[in-house]
């Protein structure tokens, strides 16, 4: 192919640059360095790739990338373009100078090449859905080089379709081994092995892993072996051990800090963090995933890169019950989804669903989960009984009994853990043992789901245990929570341990006073992190208490903040609430 950009003449098969009407000499591999950052000039190329491209097969250090590069600069310069190579800090180097013209036509009358310079274009401008239409085109017309087939599965995972790539990402391996890019066809095994893993697959994933850790055994501080290591521990965390796990992400961590790569470094800095608090290290794991964040951010990660992250503090968020801080991540993945072109994926949607329900708009957190539930079987199959445990809490918080009976069901069905919210609607339903035995028995187990959510199960199972008459359990409950908040420190946790001591207070020792001051205690802190559903609720159980002890000024004040925002938030129950207390201050009055 030829090309052209700006007083420049690129003639591939001859192998010759011409500047105006002189041929510019140019060594071997400086002359193929500038082919290859024009072909790909859609995206930055990495260190990693230009090294396994330029010297197959050969150890050379970054040193001689340098210079080829500094070579070539300095001819560019001769031109005016000595800025058209760029170089991305920990990334790699892309080429901006003008776009390339005439350089799309492989033969008469084909348009393969044409496809591919738009369908890289369309990487560029993150326009994933032309890419991947122009991709699955020119793939159908010829075959694609390895660099064009990865392209085309990162189009494909961005536009939420993370099945459709898998093929892709198999002929990539195919593609970069047979061309001696050991790296590369490592990235894309380990790509392989993540989908996989999110599909439930473990088998397959761990195949795909063993394929990629092969490939780097002979560059063991690469890119592609740090990534081979942070794969390895989600795969321990998968087989329930968190310990194996933390040591393996901290080696990708290490690694990454040695080699430079801020991709590597903040995938194992923030699936350290995870991990760390499945063991309890709560504010260590707080502190490394908000490092993490910070690191991917200002490292200008990819895109699937960036998600992955903000999907794993999302999922860590959720499972300790850290309302605000959820809201806070969930809102930048959007906005992170949104300026790179991405469509929100079904674990979006599944996070976004649960913090509105939270915060009590729980018609759009219906809408949400519905949604999530529909883009799960291809985005994360995994996760389908997580959704359904969160369309029950929705369902009745709404008050619709039966229809979260139902999803609650379905969770226990796919193998996941309905909890707190069938223990609670039991409870509720005048079942308090039941709900208390079933909280219990959530709480076996070693998986990072359970480790992580031990402080809110046990938060409910004290309150559980207190309305089903086992005070002594109850207060042990409250008493281990709050000798360990250095662990447990959220505000949803120290909301449901008082509203559980403002039961023992009324019920075991009598104490209106004391479990009014409990209630009022619980209802800040639910307002501290924006859950005006759980809000609303204690004041309607503190308007409850003021009617018994014969307070109807101070009930009919908590009735009337309560019943504005319950009409707000679209729960009937509430409502129904609101209104049968209503009804008996009229009574008193």
């Amino acid at each position: 192919m030829k090309f052209e950009f700006g007083p420049f003449r690129l003639d591939e098969p001859g192998r010759a640059l011409w500047l105006a009407e002189r041929e510019v000499p140019l060594q071997p591999r400086v002359f193929d360095l500038l082919v290859f950052l024009i072909r790909n000039r859609a995206r930055v190329v990495s260190k990693d790739e230009l090294l396994d491209t330029l010297w197959p097969g050969v150890t050379v250090t970054d040193n001689s990338l340098q210079r080829a590069v500094s070579t070539l600069r300095s001819v560019l310069r001769e031109g005016g373009l000595e800025d058209a190579i760029r170089n991305f800090s920990r990334n790699g180097y892309r080429f901006v100078g003008p776009e390339p013209a005439n350089g799309g036509r492989q033969a008469e009358g084909s348009g393969v090449v044409v496809g591919l310079d738009a369908a890289r274009q369309a990487v560029l401008d993150q326009r994933w859905g032309d890419a991947a239409q122009l991709y699955k085109a020119s793939g159908e017309a010829a075959a694609l080089e390895a660099n064009d087939l990865d392209g085309w599965a990162l189009s494909l995972q961005c536009l939420g379709q993370p099945s459709e790539a898998i093929p892709v990402l198999v002929r990539s391996v195919g593609a970069h081994t047979k061309a001696g890019q050991s790296g590369l066809a490592a990235e894309s095994a380990v790509s392989l092995s993540t989908l996989h893993l999110e599909r439930g697959e473990v088998a397959v994933a761990k195949g795909w892993l063993a394929r990629g850790e092969d490939l780097t055994r002979s560059a063991p501080e690469s890119d592609p072996s740090g990534l081979a290591l942070w794969m390895r521990s989600r795969v321990a965390a998968v087989d329930s051990d968190p310990e194996q796990a933390v040591s393996f992400a901290d080696a990708a961590y290490d690694l990454g800090r040695r080699s430079g790569s801020g991709r590597v470094e903040a995938l194992g800095l923030m699936y350290r963090g995870f991990f760390k608090l499945s063991l309890g290290a709560t504010r260590a794991g707080l502190a490394d995933q908000d490092h993490a964040a910070a690191l991917a951010l200002s490292s200008n990660v990819d895109p699937i890169t960036g998600a992955i992250l903000y999907c794993n503090i999302l999922w860590a968020c959720r499972t300790f019950g850290d309302w605000a801080r959820a809201n806070q991540w969930t809102l930048g993945y959007q906005q992170f989804c949104r300026e790179g072109g991405m469509e929100f994926s079904g674990s979006c949607q599944l996070h976004r669903a649960e913090v509105l329900a939270i915060r009590g708009s729980l018609q759009d957190a219906l809408v949400h989960i519905n949604d999530a539930l529909s883009r799960l079987t291809d985005d994360a199959p995994w996760a389908i009984g997580d959704a359904h445990r969160v369309l029950g809490d929705i369902h009745a918080a709404i008050g619709n009994t039966d229809a979260a009976r139902a999803a609650y069901e379905k969770c226990y069905a796919l193998g996941w853990n309905p909890e707190p919210g069938n223990a609670l609607l039991l409870a509720e339903l005048g079942q308090p043992e039941a709900g208390y035995s079933s909280l219990e028995q959530s709480l076996i187990g070693q998986s990072w789901w359970t480790l992580q959510r031990q402080g809110i199960l046990l938060a409910h199972l004290a309150y559980v245990a207190a309305s089903a008459g086992r005070y002594d359990r109850a207060q042990a409950l409250i008493d281990d929570l709050a000798g360990n908040e250095e662990r447990w420190p959220m505000p949803s946790i120290r909301a449901l341990t008082n509203e559980a001591a403002a039961i023992l207070a009324k019920h075991q020792r009598g104490d209106a006073n004391e479990a009014l001051r409990h209630m009022h205690l619980a209802r800040q802190l639910w307002t501290s992190v924006e859950s005006r559903l759980n809000a609303t609720r204690l004041r309607l159980e503190i308007a409850a208490l003021l009617l018994e002890i014969g307070e109807a000024n101070g009930a009919a004040a908590e009735i009337r903040a309560a019943s504005a925002v319950a009409d707000e938030l679209g729960s009937d129950k509430l409502k129904t609430r609101a209104a049968a207390l209503r009804q008996q201050l009229s009574r008193t009055t």
